[in-house]
């Protein structure tokens, strides 16, 4: 992990750590934070707990989003200060969830915009100046646009991928296909490094090509907090005592010198974390399917 970021992530980029639901990339956010990167524009569609802490790390200089919380839990404390205090600086650029999806699809069908109705009858384009629209030359109906986005860098974590860096991912899926292609790097992320006649063994499942892929980082329990479907749980009761440690920056402070500059790499981490065994998932094994002809 420390490879990839030092070689791929550069300060000023424009980084997408994407996942939703599970396959979060935390140690990847630690790394950047570690590694002390500056004057980043975090992306994401629901930026959540770890863009809580690089924002409190000094790393962002804008966020690209559409919504912004402590999923279930409550909201992020370090990001509230940044916007209404200062503290520090951040500027925004707000989107609708489907938005950013339609800004990273036009992105990676490199086209310069997408367009959307989902902006019919809300303040948005009045708070985002570019949200725009066009004239459809075929109806005449006015539709809504967003621009291209084309990141520096994306970082995906999946559950399994080979060393080519096909990369394999099942369960809840969010746009990791689309922000991986319209990315000039990417960074993947995994919990297994399989074989390359396991991906072709089950082809349909692998999203993003090795051809799309400049490393590949075995990282396993790299999502922890966040879960990766068939390996790990999702651990809830972290995402619960973040909102007492966000709202204090004196505590969240003492959380960053302990989790991320006081280890080293992420196998450190978990034991710092006490282990994470007690979050292993069981089997739950879906019926194979017969590729054969």
């Amino acid at each position: 992990m420390g490879d990839a970021v030092a070689a791929l992530v550069h300060d000023g980029d424009t980084v997408v750590i994407e996942g939703f639901t599970h396959l979060i990339c935390f140690a990847a956010g630690h790394e950047i934070i570690r590694q002390r990167r500056r004057d980043l524009t975090l992306c994401r569609l629901t930026p959540d707990l770890i863009y809580d802490q690089m924002i409190a790390a000094g790393c962002a200089r804008k966020l690209v989003f559409s919504w912004a919380g402590n999923p279930g839990a409550g909201s992020l404390h370090a990001f509230r200060r940044a916007v209404e205090r200062g503290e520090p600086p951040l500027e925004l650029e707000e989107y609708s969830h489907f938005g950013m999806v339609a800004r990273l699809s036009a992105g990676a069908a490199r086209l310069p915009f997408w367009t959307l109705r989902n902006y019919m009858g809300t303040d948005l384009p009045a708070a985002n100046p570019l949200i725009r629209s066009v004239t459809c030359p075929y109806t005449g109906e006015t539709l809504a646009t967003v621009p291209a986005l084309n990141p520096d860098v994306t970082i995906v974590h999946a559950q399994r991928a080979d060393a080519a860096g096909n990369t394999q991912i099942w369960g809840l899926l969010g746009v990791q296909k689309e922000a991986a292609f319209a990315s000039r790097r990417v960074i993947v992320v995994v919990e297994e490094l399989v074989e390359e006649a396991v991906i072709r063994a089950d082809p349909n499942r692998t999203l993003v090509p090795g051809l799309a892929v400049d490393a590949v980082v075995v990282e396993p329990w790299g999502a922890h907090p966040s879960y990766a479907q068939g390996y790990y749980d999702r651990d809830n009761d972290f995402y619960v005592r973040w909102e007492a440690v966000s709202r204090e920056p004196a505590a969240l402070t003492r959380y960053l010198e302990e989790f991320v500059f006081g280890v080293h790499n992420r196998a450190e981490y978990v034991e710092r974390c006490g282990g994470l065994e007690w979050l292993r998932a069981g089997s739950r094994v879906c019926a194979g399917v017969n590729y054969g002809y």
